[in-house]
């Protein structure tokens, strides 16, 4: 292994090596990749392994913040990665409006068979996506998709963590290893409330507001006309406090929301899914 990854554990540093070992196996590959942490760590290992047999392929739609499109394309531009935008609207699902426990399903499906049709039309074998062992156990309805259309998942395949997948990205120099988790911005509605894309875009404006102004960790959960703020427990005096706080309650209220709460369990993935009874 390369002396820049001296800092890895001998079990990091296997699964790395798995990693290479299983997408040069592949041959040619088109990593669905969102700018985040995971599939930046794949598209980076599959380019120094297939190198112009990779392709990047960005899947965009209404619930998917100009902030993140603008750095998937800003990596993909640094490392001289093919990169191909992929327009979707999954707001023409009435399956995914509804909002149901199954939406991320209509989602991941619609936006991987786009996927699987620009590797076809570009000669590429295969297609991949960056889930990775700590996603196996919460409610990942879009994993489903992926395994029906026959979607890799290399990251997973190799054993990688999140924490692995920092560790390695970190020592591979990449620019976003420490950046948090990010979900799409339809998993912040409550299941059973109508998406559409005015709601989604007063998500982004607020989460947007909330990451300049020092809150890089963040969600805003909306219940209705209600808004709950979700931030790391050591944020919330801060946000708390008379000044911070007015003037959030202030930017959400012009945004549309009649109601500005704090949750004060502090942030944590995926916290839409204990209102499903599994």
């Amino acid at each position: 292994m390369d002396e820049k990854y001296e800092q890895l554990t001998d079990v990091q540093k296997e699964k790395l090596g798995r990693l290479k070992e299983i997408l040069a196996e592949l041959g040619s590959l088109a990593v669905g990749f969102s700018g985040g942490i995971d599939s930046s760590l794949l598209l980076a290992v599959a380019h120094e392994v297939l190198g112009d047999r990779l392709i990047a392929v960005t899947g965009i739609d209404a619930s998917f913040p100009e902030r993140e499109a603008n750095e998937a394309k800003a990596f993909c531009k640094d490392r001289g990665i093919r990169h191909i935008i992929c327009t979707f609207d999954p707001l023409k699902e009435e399956e995914y409006r509804n909002n149901g426990p199954d939406r991320c399903y209509v989602c991941k499906r619609g936006i991987f068979a786009g996927i699987k049709k620009i590797a076809y039309e570009n000669g590429i074998e295969y297609v991949a996506e960056g889930s990775n062992m700590d996603d196996i156990g919460d409610y990942r309805p879009g994993l489903r998709a992926v395994a029906e259309l026959s979607v890799k998942s290399p990251l997973r395949e190799a054993g990688l963590y999140k924490s692995d997948i920092r560790k390695i990205a970190k020592e591979m120099g990449l620019p976003n290893w420490s950046k948090p988790a990010y979900a799409c911005l339809a998993s912040r509605f409550v299941y059973g409330e109508e998406i559409t894309e005015e709601k989604l875009h007063m998500i982004d404006r607020a989460e947007q507001f909330l990451i300049e102004h020092g809150f890089p960790e963040e969600r805003v959960r909306m219940h209705g006309k209600m808004a709950r703020i979700e931030v790391p427990p050591a944020d919330i005096p801060r946000i708390a406090s008379d000044e911070v706080r007015e003037e959030v309650y202030e930017e959400f209220k012009k945004l549309g929301f009649l109601f500005v709460t704090l949750d004060l369990k502090g942030y944590r993935t995926g916290s839409m899914n204990a209102t499903i009874d599994r």
